[in-house]
């Protein structure tokens, strides 16, 4: 990894780890968020996932339109740091502790793979 994705790697980072802190307290069932990016391909290759606890909350988070909320909020935030998202229904997902728990017995390396 150069010196310069480094520094962009600590910036996403940083950047994310605030936003995780306001959809935690502000969206019910939001547990926790993380990052996938391959630097030969920055920024398309950034992908965001946003996991939730279970299903039934994920699921309610979609019929509240709090998924819309989650994006437009990821988006400015990386936008403030020139981090553009071109598609943000492509490079920001959701996922569930749950899900995970029965697809791949709680193994989210296992589960990131298939990204």
């Amino acid at each position: 990894m150069k010196k310069s994705d480094k520094r962009t790697e600590k910036l996403i980072i940083e950047t994310l780890t605030e936003a995780c802190h306001i959809l935690s307290d502000s969206v019910q069932g939001f547990e926790w968020l993380t990052h996938i990016v391959d630097y030969k391909s920055f920024p398309e290759s950034l992908k965001i996932v946003c996991i939730f606890d279970t299903q039934n909350s994920l699921s309610k988070a979609i019929q509240e339109h709090q998924d819309s909320f989650l994006r437009s909020l990821i988006v400015d935030k990386l936008r403030d740091i020139k981090v553009p998202i071109k598609n943000s229904r492509q490079q920001i997902t959701f996922d569930t502790e749950e899900a995970c728990e029965q697809q791949h017995g709680g193994n989210w390396s296992r589960r990131f793979e298939s990204i």
